[in-house]
């Protein structure tokens, strides 16, 4: 649907202003060369190149021990963190072969989420999907950098500061388990757990590189993460996998999920010839976001063209012009109350924890003279909390009906491919400028399907390419399966040292 006047003036408006604020950013903002030039090294110990599954079965089979995995990664983080900075608290005597991150409690470990506010603050239990992968035999690595609060699209903030590309170490990894996506990413972990309300799986593993599965709500447990959900936020979050070979989210899944494993059919045997396929190329032309970029239409198309090649099914485009609307349909529906009228907790006050909420505006002055404790993504966010005003009734239309259009599109065998971010991983701090293109992901959340983000080899820039494979509600077995094909068929995750 081609745009009006008025969303064309509102489009040049919203690109002129951002051009404007990323020129005075360039201008003003210190010049960092410390990592210009500088590539990870490649991985050279064979052991980091096997799946979990594939260890699980060599350590049973006793041709490598369990010390020696252990050692492997060890010795692996070591050598990439300096240029990453994605674990910020290891736990290398418990001898492990999983990371995790932040926002999950982990006993004994951080538990700050970013928040210079919650300095020493010390998680006193296990979070249920962390306990039952510890119970499942995975001991914790550690725990990783995530945003200030898991509320932005870069792992930065100033407890711990800046998480890094393992593809290009002057891009960003992604939020909010972007410390868990880099690590992945340069082969210092092989598995990890994540949470996401927005993106916060997918866009870390597209930008990193790594399959990863966002689980149909309220399926995990998110007991004991920080922050917890208020108002309608459980409705729209979940836990799920991360991980850099796709035959490990399934196992993963099944553990995470705990005794709700049944309810997603995971021992179901999926016939990938029997399934629905759809492709939608882009969210209908959004003022918000920015055009999907060259490199990932081709690949989409790269996708449906090897579906319809080796499966000889027919993948059908489609379109839905309330797609348009993903960015104000996802902050529409953040915003509402529970079901007793109670709103969610303020981003405001949720900065200012154990004390009194910030001022956002006061915040803003602070920053502006080197004297502000949080990130300008932080103050931003809380900044425009401040506009929020009644539901538009024409947003809420807008969902119901995408809801209902999308229901009956999936059924019970039917996936969509969709582009997880109109581009690949951006340089540091370029998405204070281009806020609104992680609607791509948010959307899917407000909609409350499971999805899997699958990486789709490198482009000419060696950047990793990738998409979201989306399915109905609780057949998250089906997108699982899905991945398995495309990893076969597209290679998966690539070392980011190889030459």
């Amino acid at each position: 649907m081609a745009l009006s006047r008025l969303e064309k003036a509102q489009v040049w408006l919203f690109k002129a202003v951002m051009g404007l604020l990323f020129m005075l950013f360039r201008l003003l903002s210190p010049r960092s060369t410390s990592m210009s030039g500088k590539k990870l090294p490649p991985v050279s110990d064979p052991l980091l190149l096997a799946s979990a599954t594939q260890l699980a079965k060599k350590i049973r089979r006793k041709e490598v021990s369990s010390v020696e995995v252990v050692r492997a990664y060890i010795d692996r983080i070591q050598e990439v963190n300096p240029f990453v900075n994605a674990v910020i608290k290891d736990r290398f005597d418990a001898a492990l072969l999983e990371a995790s991150q932040e926002s999950f409690a982990l006993q004994g470990m951080p538990f700050t989420t970013g928040l210079v506010s919650r300095r020493g603050v010390v998680a006193t239990v296990d979070a249920p999907p962390v306990a039952l992968l510890k119970r499942a035999g995975a001991i914790p690595l550690g725990v990783t950098n995530t945003p200030e609060l898991c509320m932005w699209s870069e792992t930065h903030n100033h407890l711990s500061g800046i998480t890094n590309n393992p593809y290009d170490l002057e891009r960003i990894v992604g939020g909010s388990s972007g410390g868990e996506g880099s690590i992945l990413g340069a082969a210092g972990a092989v598995i990890g757990v994540g949470s996401d309300i927005g993106g916060s799986i997918r866009m870390p593993c597209f930008f990193n590189g790594i399959f990863g599965h966002k689980t149909t709500p309220g399926v995990v447990s998110r007991d004991n993460q920080y922050p917890p959900p208020t108002g309608r936020h459980a409705e729209y979050v979940s836990s799920g996998p991360m991980c850099r070979y796709a035959e490990d989210l399934l196992p993963m899944l099944k553990i995470m999920a705990g005794p709700n494993a049944h309810m997603l059919s995971l021992n179901t045997k999926v016939e990938l010839k029997k399934l629905r396929f759809f492709t939608i190329p882009h969210d209908g032309g959004s003022p918000m976001t920015f055009p999907i970029s060259k490199d990932l239409r081709e690949i989409q198309r790269k996708v449906v063209q090897r579906l319809e090649a080796d499966l000889g099914v027919e993948v059908q485009e489609v379109n839905f012009p309330e797609l348009r609307y993903s960015f104000q349909i996802w902050n529409t529906y953040m915003g509402l109350p529970d079901e007793k009228g109670k709103p969610p907790q303020a981003f405001s006050e949720l900065m200012g924890e154990p004390g009194r909420p910030i001022w956002p505006l006061w915040e803003l002055l602070k920053w502006m003279v080197g004297k502000s404790e949080h990130t300008m993504a932080a103050i931003g966010l809380a900044l425009i909390e401040m506009t929020h005003s009644k539901p538009s009734p024409f947003i809420l239309q807008q969902k119901e009906k995408l809801q209902k259009k999308v229901d009956e599109l999936l059924g019970a065998d039917g996936v969509f491919l969709y582009p997880t971010h109109p581009r690949v991983a951006p340089k540091h701090h370029h998405p204070l400028f281009r806020p609104f293109d992680f609607a791509y992901t948010g959307i899917i959340n407000i909609l409350g399907l499971p999805v899997t983000q699958c990486p789709l080899g490198l482009n000419e820039e060696g950047l990793p390419l990738g998409l979201q494979v989306v399915a109905g509600k609780l057949q998250d077995h089906l997108t699982l399966e899905v991945a398995l094909f495309l990893e076969k068929t597209f290679g998966g995750w690539r070392d980011p040292g190889a030459k």
